[in-house]
This record gives C-alpha cells, sequence and structure tokens, in this order.
C-alpha cells in the first residue's frame, strides 16, 4: 500500500524478492502538470507494469476495499507513505500490518520527516519499520537503520538515498518477521517529535533566522515543495542558499540586498546569505548571478516583503 516514489521503489524491490504480492492499494488517479491530465500514482504506474492486481479505492473505508482484501487471506499488509489505514484493515491480515518510515521514531512522526530533520539541521536520519496502530507512527519498532546527513544534502538527495535504502530494509524486516525473530520495541513518547505536512506557510523563508537556519530551511524544502519568499511583490523560489564569510552590519534589516557585483548576497539574522538558486515567477531555475543580472536587484532592496494580496491566502 503507497502512493509516491518512495512507496514505488520499495515496491520494485520487492517484487525481485520471493514474497507473493497478492494486491497492490495505491491512490487514484490525479490532474498533473498545465495540462491536468489524470495521471496514476507512481505506486500504480509500477504495478501494472509487472501486471499487478491494483485496488484503488476512494475510502479506505469501504466495504467492498475491505471484502476484496480479506478474500485474499494476506499475511501481512506492508505500508509506505500512503494515508491512514483504519482499525479493522490493520488487524486483518495474519501477520498484522507493518510500515516503513523515514525516520528514526519516534523522532519525527508525521508526514514529512524527510523536510523537518533538514530543517532542523538533523546530522542523521533513518528508516524505521514497525507494526501498525490506530495513532500514526506510534507502533512498536522492529528494526531500524540509520543513515548520514551531509552538509550538502537537500530534500531531493535525501529522499533519493532513502529510497535506495528502503526496499534492502523492507526485505531484512519481512526476514525477521518470516523467521520470528521480532522483538518488537514500544516508542518511548516522552522522545517523540512531529514531522507536520509542509503547507504554503511553512515554506515561507524567514530571513530574520539565523544564515546557517536559513540554509537549512532551504535544502530541507528543495525542491519539494521549494522554500520561497517575495521580491518586488512576487513570489520567488530559493532552491538553494549558502553561507557567506561577509561582515555585515547585524542592525541592516533582515532580507535586505547587500552590496555585491556578482554575489545575491542578502543579509540574514546574524550574518548574510548567498542565494544560489532561484526560481522567479513563471520562469526556470538560474542562478544568483543570472537573477542579478536580469532583475539588477539595488542594495537597500529587501527579499520577504509580503504583498497584501498575498498575505490573505497564506
Amino acid at each position: 500500500m503507497g502512493t509516491p516514489e518512495f512507496a514505488r521503489a520499495t515496491l520494485a524491490h520487492l517484487c525481485d524478492s520471493d514474497h507473493e504480492i497478492l494486491a497492490v492499494v495505491t491512490g487514484q488517479e490525479k490532474p498533473v502538470g498545465r495540462n491536468r491530465k489524470p495521471t496514476p500514482t507512481e505506486v500504480c504506474q509500477e504495478a501494472d507494469c509487472r501486471g499487478f492486481r491494483i485496488l484503488t479505492p476512494k475510502s479506505l473505508k469501504s466495504e467492498k476495499l475491505y471484502d476484496e482484501l480479506k478474500e485474499m487471506k494476506p499475511d501481512l499488509f506492508v505500508v509506505a507513505a500512503f494515508r491512514i489505514l483504519p482499525p479493522r484493515l490493520i488487524g486483518l491480515p495474519r501477520l498484522g500490518s507493518i510500515n516503513v518510515h523515514t525516520s528514526l521514531l519516534p523522532k519525527y512522526r508525521g508526514a514529512a520527516p524527510i523536510h523537518w530533520a533538514l530543517i532542523n539541521g538533523e546530522t542523521e536520519t533513518g528508516l524505521t519499520s514497525f507494526f501498525l496502530k490506530e495513532t500514526i507512527d506510534t507502533g512498536d519498532m522492529i528494526h531500524q537503520e540509520i543513515i548520514a546527513i551531509t552538509e550538502n544534502d537537500t530534500y531531493d538527495t535525501l529522499h533519493d538515498r532513502l529510497c535506495q535504502n528502503a526496499g534492502p530494509f523492507l526485505l531484512k524486516t519481512l526476514e525477521l518477521i518470516e523467521r520470528g525473530e521480532t522483538r518488537p520495541l514500544p516508542q518511548e513518547d516522552s522522545r517523540a517529535t512531529g514531522a507536520p505536512k509542509i503547507n504554503a506557510l511553512d515554506a515561507l523563508i524567514d530571513f530574520g533566522l539565523p544564515a546557517a537556519r536559513v540554509r537549512d530551511f532551504v535544502r530541507g524544502l528543495a525542491t519539494r515543495p521549494g522554500a520561497y519568499t517575495f521580491f518586488r511583490g512576487s513570489k520567488i523560489k530559493i532552491h538553494a542558499c549558502a553561507l557567506s564569510e561577509d561582515q555585515t552590519d547585524p542592525a541592516t534589516r533582515p532580507g535586505t540586498v547587500l552590496p555585491d557585483k556578482k554575489r545575491l548576497l542578502v543579509q540574514g539574522g546574524d550574518s548574510a546569505v548567498e542565494l544560489l538558486k532561484v526560481v522567479p515567477a513563471g520562469k526556470r531555475e538560474m542562478d544568483g548571478r543570472s537573477f542579478k543580472n536580469g532583475f539588477r536587484p539595488e542594495p537597500g532592496e529587501v527579499f520577504g516583503e509580503i504583498p497584501k494580496g498575498a498575505q490573505e491566502k497564506l
């Protein structure tokens, strides 16, 4: 059971094992791109190529879905990046239902653990498999694997590395279950942290934060959904930035464009930040120098002033 690329990569690896996949449950088609063409999920496309039975229920609480799954007499449900299962689905398989989560639980429970680990400047994350319970991401843990976060990691690179590791990690989990060697470990709720879904306001850059926090914020959202700010009344995404060693006046307003002939420097909360990759509204990604040449931002202009119309939408 899954929907996006992370779940597709996990399914693809599972297909090459000795386990029998009875069916694949995924989301329904959604409009994608400028033409809003209805498109199957990544998991659906993978399952279709391999000839699996595919179920795309509108609701996981539907009687039809329950009856179809029960008729298959499954040993186990494997869930990766999917919706919350209702209690009677969780308990339907003979061995229960498991989930593969992209954090070291109980840290970063929720829909966006990769984003928040980077935003918060973590130096490691990982994968956790656990038995599902009614409350999201709280079940007893089966297996964990630590994965280092490098200084150059962004959401995109870390997501891809977790995808590569998720398949072998899942097979190790299944091996433990098959052999009866699981020793489910209850999570320590006192150590739990949240990783809620990123909404529009969450992705807005606050240049008043220390420069290192601004950099981590940007890399934690690049390029999906992309951290953004405003300049001259228009929304601009920032896909990459770096710390600058330039000495600045701490009294300078955060977000102010700083004097520099080649680099796009902006004042952070304590020092300068260099904007490396930017995406102006309606244009492709460009480097900071190209932005300076095209838009000619003047020293003293400010990134981050939210237009009145935009304030109501956030």
